[in-house]
């Protein structure tokens, strides 16, 4: 499958990770219907474990008793849909998150849990557990009932790929394609690779997630359906 047979029009675009990135582009580009999806602000390094949680129907994801903080330094922000917060008294630095991870999944909360002194962390957890339940609720219905799907992923390897195939084959009841970029060092520009599998395409493209050239070449054609 190729960049040619992704375009057309569809009831859902979602993101599969790996981080923010995609569905920032989909906001950008108005190709996101709905509020977010499970997956839409998490950072899940290895397909292979989104492929499990798919598989598992989302059982068990960030359960409290699974979830360790990673670093409370700050490295990322804390936000609401992918807009960062700021504090109320003014300040022009957005609010500082922690980086949680998931034990059983492996994948990270990056945006979830602010950084507030002489706070713990898991008191943010009740609403946040309120809302992922929501979204994965929501995102499992969309994905069971809509006519046409399209799954992104930013990196993959080729079992991932054919294992993410088979595993939406089953939780999907329309036609679904998935787009998948995999990012190469050094590279200027965006080339098709063909990996003869019948739903999926898979592009090399620069190591820039950030890059707007790239996602407007790859989603070129691409629309939500009426």
């Amino acid at each position: 499958m190729n960049l040619q047979d992704i375009r057309g029009s569809y009831d859902a675009v979602f993101s599969l990770g790996s981080a923010c990135n995609p569905a920032l582009q989909f906001q950008r580009l108005n190709l996101k219907r709905f509020t977010s999806s499970p997956l839409d602000w998490n950072y899940s390094p290895f397909l292979s474990d989104v492929n499990r949680l798919l598989k598992n129907k989302f059982n068990g994801f960030m359960e409290l008793k699974n979830m360790r903080v990673i670093n409370d330094k700050g490295v990322s922000m804390y936000a609401d849909e992918g807009v960062f917060v700021f504090p109320d008294k003014g300040l022009h630095k957005p609010i500082k998150s922690y980086l949680v991870l998931d034990t059983v999944y492996k994948i990270f909360s990056a945006h979830d849990f602010p950084i507030i002194p002489n706070q713990h962390w898991f008191l943010a957890y009740p609403p946040f557990k309120k809302t992922l339940n929501y979204r994965i609720d929501r995102f499992l219905d969309k994905v069971k009932n809509s006519q046409s799907i399209l799954f992104v992923r930013w990196v993959a390897n080729y079992q991932e790929a054919v294992e993410l195939e088979s595993t939406l084959s089953i939780l999907t009841k329309g036609n679904f394609k998935v787009l998948i970029l995999n990012p190469i060092e050094s590279l200027q520009g965006i080339s098709e690779v063909d990996w003869g599998l019948s739903r999926t395409c898979v592009v090399n493209v620069p190591n820039d997630p950030n890059s707007n050239v790239t996602w407007d070449y790859v989603l070129n054609g691409v629309t939500l359906t009426n």
